[in-house]
């Protein structure tokens, strides 16, 4: 089973996006499943994992409905709201209940504050999503964002954690550190996982080559392991960097060497556990 293990639908006229404004051209417009199937026809994807892009239990409830009526979305990763610990309990209640329900995400890089995710409130909610054995997705941007990730892991040794796009590195400017120093102290919790995902738009939307994103996967190849790395197209973000082939084809030919079965399925099904 190959599985995309992160993709986004946004419905612009059911749904409040406060970040989809209309300068972001090509992304300023309803992605639904009609749009993304025939692409993963093309590249022989069997499932995916439908991620939040907003900070709202309007957008959760709709993904969760998109996943009732399509069989390929094997999960969804919803939203909420962490900060506030009693109905954060009922909602994850609520929501565990769905058989495609299958972990948490919070768009923390647009925070202002940069420690969200360590300020009281949400690290007790995200004992409560470990004690359900549900997930979290972590969408950083900042060095001290995977410094969070270690506390969090140290913190909640139970909680299944996945860095989303690698943790943005700077693949553009050509930059390392703090991020490379960063990655490995994180993939050093064994419950932290990494999602290569995201890198096309991290890196010159109009003249990337493989090459550019190559050392950023090969270190986290060799921090991370096969069997805690899972492969994301970031659809439809990725599309003012390239189109969904483009991103499948660059992502095995840098991942060839390493155990397909696992970054392209096996990893993903374990970790947000459907088979």
């Amino acid at each position: 089973m190959i599985v995309d293990a992160h993709q986004h639908f946004w419905n612009l006229e059911t749904v409040d996006y406060p970040w989809l404004t209309p300068d972001l051209g090509i992304l300023h417009r309803t992605y639904g499943p009609e749009d993304l199937m025939p692409e993963l026809a093309a590249a022989g994807v069997d499932r995916t994992v439908l991620v939040q892009a907003a900070d709202s239990l309007a957008e959760t409830d709709a993904m969760l409905a998109l996943a009732d009526a399509h069989d390929f979305i094997a999960g969804v990763v919803g939203w909420v709201p962490l900060d506030r610990p009693e109905e954060a309990a009922h909602q994850i209640t609520k929501y565990r209940k769905h058989p495609k329900f299958v972990g948490v995400r919070h768009l923390i890089h647009d925070e202002p504050d940069p420690d969200w995710l360590v300020q009281d409130t949400v690290l007790e909610s995200l004992g409560l999503l470990a004690a359900t054995g549900l997930t979290l997705d972590v969408v950083s941007r900042l060095p001290r964002h995977l410094d969070h990730v270690v506390t969090l892991a140290e913190r909640h040794p139970t909680l299944k954690i996945v860095i989303d796009h690698l943790s943005k590195p700077g693949i553009r400017d050509g930059r390392w550190e703090p991020w490379a120093s960063g990655l490995a102290r994180a993939a050093a919790l064994p419950t932290v996982h990494a999602k290569v995902s995201g890198l096309v738009t991290e890196a010159d939307h109009d003249r990337w080559t493989v090459a550019d994103l190559r050392p950023y996967v090969e270190h986290a190849i060799e921090v991370f392991g096969p069997r805690r790395l899972m492969y994301g197209s970031d659809w439809p973000v990725a599309l003012p960097a390239a189109g969904y082939q483009q991103v499948w084809a660059a992502a095995r030919e840098l991942l060839g060497e390493t155990d397909r079965d696992q970054v392209f399925g096996g990893t993903a099904g374990r970790f947000y556990g459907f088979s």
